[in-house]
């Protein structure tokens, strides 16, 4: 989110530019590919995460499942989860994760793509820090945001997954979306 300046009939005021995410074409949990064009028109949730982490993954998608089952099978909502470890979270992987975790259908899209690929949308579009790194728990350091996205592929907001009064406001936010 930006604030920038500009002239509205002679009167200079202060507007915010949001962030938008770009088109993208990734495979999912199904091996299906999956672009913007899926989450046309819905409020999503995203975030960046891999099957085998021993830090802030679990305890951050146990809190979205939260969230998950709050909006399960409303058709404006969906998730999308890019794993960061693209060599082990392969779809088959990932589709066992999320069964594993309780998520069917969908609704919630674990995306899997090249390494530049999910790199740049989490670094650049998504403004979340992942990156490899052998000297990190599992190889890997990333942020454990939840990013908020609206019905424009507009970045709304940024929660941290790990902690629940965080959680509580993007389902607040998420709410305010919905009746937009």
């Amino acid at each position: 989110m930006e604030e920038v300046e500009k002239v509205v009939k002679g009167r200079k005021i202060k507007d915010t530019l949001f962030r938008r995410i770009p088109s993208f074409k990734l495979l999912n949990q199904d091996s299906v590919a999956v672009t913007e064009k899926d989450f046309e028109g819905k409020i999503y949730v995203a975030d960046f995460f891999f099957t085998s982490c021993p830090t802030i993954c679990p305890t951050m998608h146990r809190n979205l499942f939260k969230v998950y089952q709050k909006y399960k099978n409303n058709p404006m909502v969906k998730f999308a989860s890019h794993t960061i470890d693209v060599k082990y979270d392969v779809p088959s992987r990932m589709k066992a994760y999320a069964k594993k975790l309780g998520v069917e259908g969908t609704q919630w899209e674990y995306l899997w793509g090249t390494r530049d690929e999910i790199y740049a949308l989490a670094e650049r579009n998504y403004l979340v820090a992942a990156q490899e790194d052998k000297n990190a728990p599992g190889g890997f350091v990333h942020q454990g945001y939840l990013v908020l996205v609206d019905q424009q592929r507009r970045i709304r907001g940024a929660y941290d997954g790990t902690l629940d009064d965080e959680v509580k406001k993007l389902m607040t936010d998420m709410d305010i979306l919905l009746k937009e």
